[in-house]
């Protein structure tokens, strides 16, 4: 099965025909919930990064900053995931042929992975010295960047018509 068909089963669905349809409960679903779970992710992933760069929270054991965030981290993620099959599924051909919505897509997936591959087991073992920290540092910097490309790309899925 091709990805296109995919996006035309998925525009013409349920789910597309309800964000078409009603355009309230596409705001109010889609996007409302959606930006407040970027928010949420984001100020996770801002915490989180900054206390490893030493700017906020120096008092609080590293760990145990990215452990509570990390929970949150993880609903964020998933309520926004769920609204964005919403809301793409309202306008899934026009996704379908947007570069910014295909790199959204990567940098999403980049950053799930860097998280749960590579940041969070590098945190889990910051406290036992076995991290540099210029790596812990440096990945920080990286998950920024990263995350932010992640928002800026999907803020851009609105401009690009």
């Amino acid at each position: 099965m091709e990805l296109i068909t995919i996006f035309e089963w998925l525009e013409q669905s349920f789910l597309g025909e309800i964000g078409k349809t009603y355009g309230a409960v596409y705001a109010l679903f889609g996007q409302s919930i959606h930006l407040m779970a970027l928010a949420v992710l984001g100020g996770t992933v801002l915490v989180t990064d900054l206390r490893t760069l030493g700017v906020v929270l120096k008092d609080v054991p590293l760990q145990t900053v990215a452990d509570h965030s990390h929970r949150w981290f993880k609903i964020a993620l998933v309520v926004m995931i769920l609204t964005g099959v919403f809301m793409a599924a309202a306008i899934a051909m026009r996704m379908y042929y947007s570069l910014f919505f295909w790199s959204k897509m990567i940098a999403l997936a980049v950053g799930i992975v860097f998280v749960l591959g590579v940041k969070m087991p590098l945190i889990r073992h910051a406290d036992d010295g076995s991290v540099q920290p210029w790596v812990l540092k440096t990945t920080a910097v990286a998950s920024l960047c990263i995350w932010f490309t992640v928002a800026a790309t999907g803020r851009w899925i609105g401009f690009a018509g």
